[in-house]
């Protein structure tokens, strides 16, 4: 059998190459010193505890990457699994805040809407550790069962996108429908402590920015290493050639189930922290809009790049909070604008416009076409 030769990111224009070692550590140190060091001396409580939320929506957008800049995979649906870790660690925050400030050991908003008793399935859920074993392996079985049911039927494409994006309306429905037991349409909020930490201490506050800014790092690492190992270039090659792979002996199927649960884990991993920095989960953050809102960032920052998909989400992010409070109803169209002029114009997103730029001048410098000889002249 011939040896499957797999295309890398750079064989495309758009689509930058991963960068050297030395390159990578560089940006790494920078990223940390940025977040460790800077953000906590120069921004405020508030600006400080927004950035951790932008953070949040970051770790989402590098599962995006992988899944559908590396595998082509249009997720449309990842506050699916970004609204199950959220409420997880919610379920476990209210049950430790009944026990330590109530008494009863039943959530406040039972008392008012539901039986006055917690539920079955709430109770392992007072676990600390239960609960962060659930917030990665739960979305992470979801996402394993969806895949195995989705790729194994060959559903790609727009399909694959209009389904996973049904989820998504179906998922925060059944919240909706479920007052007595997750709080209804008006979510999960009150929370008073975080595994025994007190959150209306500013201390507190910060190490939650810390916490969220390590687990954007360690995913970008992991993101990075998945893309320069041999699964990386398999994936890309099913991305890009899905019947050849399939003839050559491999399983496309399990492929992109292995980047899909991946990218279900890191938007759960996501949403649990998403809980304790903004204080309130409902399913107007885990639906249909946040999910597609996830997408935007990713395609303006450059899918198929490595930080590409963070800056772009925290660009967006910062933007939305920025022009939405001053112009409540200018931003849906400014953020519909932004998303078609990059997709028509820089499919590569913002990250590919240095390539672009460059690739422009060197069309200017040479604008004879390579391989035709000008008239009158001798080849």
């Amino acid at each position: 059998m011939d040896k499957l030769r797999i295309p890398t990111a750079g064989q495309h224009p758009w689509m930058p190459s991963v960068r050297g070692p030395a390159r990578t550590l560089t940006g790494f140190a920078l990223s940390a010193v940025l977040l460790f060091l800077v953000a906590p001396a120069v921004l405020s409580a508030f600006s400080l505890a927004l950035l951790a939320k932008y953070l949040c929506f970051a770790m989402v957008a590098v599962g995006i990457g992988l899944a559908w800049g590396r595998g082509g995979m249009l997720t449309l649906g990842q506050g699916v699994f970004f609204g199950i870790g959220a409420y997880v660690m919610a379920m476990h925050m209210k049950l430790a805040d009944a026990a330590l400030f109530g008494g009863s050991g039943v959530p406040d908003f039972m008392l008012l809407y539901g039986t006055g008793v917690a539920p079955w399935w709430w109770e392992p859920f007072r676990s600390p550790l239960f609960t962060v074993a659930a917030v990665v392996l739960l979305p992470g079985l979801v996402a394993l069962v969806l895949g195995l049911a989705i790729f194994r039927r060959k559903v790609k494409g727009a399909y694959f996108a209009i389904l996973s994006q049904a989820l998504a309306a179906a998922f925060a429905v059944l919240l909706i429908g479920q007052q007595g037991t997750t709080g209804g349409s008006n979510g999960l909020n009150g929370f008073r402590s975080f595994f025994g930490f007190d959150l209306n201490d500013p201390a507190n506050k910060v190490m939650l920015f810390y916490l969220a800014a390590a687990m954007l790092l360690l995913m970008v690492a992991v993101a990075r290493q998945l893309s320069r190992s041999r699964y990386g270039e398999l994936l890309i090659a099913v991305r890009d050639q899905e019947e050849r792979v399939r003839f050559l002996g491999y399983d496309p199927a399990s492929v992109k189930v292995v980047a899909y649960v991946m990218a279900a884990g890191m938007a759960g991993i996501a949403g649990a922290l998403f809980v304790p920095i903004v204080g309130i989960i409902s399913p107007a953050d885990v639906g249909v809009v946040p999910s597609i809102s996830f997408l935007i960032g990713v395609a303006i920052g450059g899918r198929a790049t490595l930080l590409g998909p963070v800056l772009g989400t925290i660009g967006v992010a910062f933007a939305e909070t920025t022009l939405a409070s001053s112009f409540p109803s200018f931003w849906v169209y400014f953020q519909g604008l932004l998303f078609i002029l990059v997709i028509g114009f820089l499919p590569g997103g913002i990250a590919s416009l240095p390539g672009a730029l460059q690739r422009l001048r060197r069309r200017r410098a040479d604008p004879q076409p390579a391989g035709r000889t000008p008239q009158g002249a001798t080849a």
